[in-house]
């Protein structure tokens, strides 16, 4: 049997969301609060991107199962796409996204940067990449690729969609992955792109952080996690105990806990929104609001806690076609959309929004040593977070309160 290291565990988050578009010539009858003291602009561009991320999880949470995504990823791909944007499709996108009247790009350079502070410390492992790939000769306005080289600090590259589309998609994807370090591979299937296309912008975020308090991994062991009321799995639940911002809520009849779990460095936590009932993610999911989140976030105090998360790996994809449109961002995916922001011409319109993302909780090296070994309670715990059923979770930049990644986890084996 191998010998068990006290090695912490880590969370991996990885997402990449790409946009393309399309010209509509040639397709006749086609239908198409943080820490860190940041700017006001850059604030309010936080405040909207969290606005949105609850949004589009009211949307998704009706999918069955596990749900991940990036918000963040999400909002600055479209951010880069908004800023050719004219007329009502820059009004919706704006309206669907929160972006305001704040000047959004300025914003999204300053959180870029502002996020990048915390890879230089070293306090986590993170990186952004914007991408823009288009056909050869294009012609796109210097105003748009100075607006994203500068405030996204995109590549721009000429691929020709016309006769080599099969090789534009390896390229992209072969993109993708390297930014992801092979955590999302095919993010845009193939078919996808074809001599219609003239434009792919894509965004890619990778995040690795250990926790601050680690992990004994001589405490893990297979445990039940109760995905319903009639449906019980087995899944590998790994212990710790000591000083956590907690919060309880007992006013049924919904009563949960909060859980803060800051990685190493305390720029960005782990937030885990646990129902006190076993079939309660529903109602608590309900009452997931901003007024509600920023209450809770505030709310927590720093008690004695005893923790046991699961181990878990969700990798999730999504078209958000449908989705956004449904939110408001209609014109974008149709006849009437203006990008003439990006070209000249309004022969340009949304034809895919596609996200992917992963996401893992681990001990590295400690798998063997964890199936044999036993989990012991702690009598002087004053408080206990068992996440052994349906969870709410997000990964939070403290300094900017910028929600980066937020999902659910239904079933920790799938």
């Amino acid at each position: 049997m191998a010998k068990a290291t006290n090695i912490s565990p880590v969370m991996h988050a990885t997402v990449s969301t790409v946009i393309v578009l399309l010209g509509l010539l040639g397709l006749a009858g086609c239908s198409p609060g943080g820490g860190q003291s940041v700017s006001e602009q850059t604030k309010a561009v936080v405040a909207g991107n969290n606005a949105f991320a609850l949004d589009l999880y009211r949307q998704l949470k009706g999918t069955n199962g596990n749900l991940f995504f990036s918000p963040y990823s999400i909002s600055e791909c479209l951010a880069m796409t908004y800023a050719g944007a004219r007329s009502n499709t820059e009004k919706e996108i704006a309206q669907v996204m929160h972006f305001g009247t704040n000047p959004v790009h300025g914003a999204f350079a300053e959180l870029r940067s502002e996020l990048n502070q915390a890879q230089k410390r070293r306090s986590i492992e993170l990186s952004q990449a914007n991408g823009l790939w288009a056909q050869t000769n294009y012609p796109m306005l210097p105003a748009f690729l100075d607006n994203a080289h500068t405030q996204y600090d995109a590549v721009v590259k000429q691929v020709d969609f016309r006769t080599q589309a099969g090789a534009a998609t390896k390229e992209i994807n072969a993109w993708v992955s390297g930014k992801t370090k092979g955590r999302i591979g095919d993010i845009i299937p193939a078919g996808e792109l074809d001599r219609d296309s003239n434009l792919v912008l894509a965004n890619a975020i990778y995040f690795k952080g250990t926790w601050k308090t680690k992990f004994d991994p001589k405490l893990t062991r297979d445990s039940d996690f109760h995905v319903d009321a009639n449906h019980t799995v087995k899944c590998p639940m790994m212990a710790c105990s000591g000083r956590f911002r907690f919060y309880y809520h007992f006013k049924p009849p919904l009563s949960f806990e909060v859980l803060e779990l800051p990685y190493v460095g305390k720029d960005f936590s782990l937030i885990a929104i646990l129902p006190f009932k076993s079939d309660g993610l529903a109602e608590l999911e309900s009452k997931l609001t901003m007024e509600n989140l920023a209450t809770w976030l505030a709310s927590l105090q720093e008690t004695k806690v005893e923790v046991l998360l699961p181990k878990f790996k969700l990798k999730t994809g999504f078209s958000l076609n449908k989705t956004l449109s449904a939110m408001g961002m209609r014109d974008a995916f149709g006849a009437k959309a203006d990008f003439s922001g990006i070209d000249g011409t309004d022969m340009l319109y949304l034809s895919s929004v596609l996200h992917r993302a992963f996401v893992e909780v681990n001990e590295e090296g400690t798998t063997a040593a964890a199936a044999t070994t036993t989990h012991h309670r702690t009598k002087s715990m004053s408080a206990s977070f068992r996440a052994d059923h349906p969870f709410l979770f997000l990964i939070r930049d403290n300094r900017s309160g910028s929600i980066l990644f937020l999902g659910r986890l239904v079933d920790p084996t799938r």
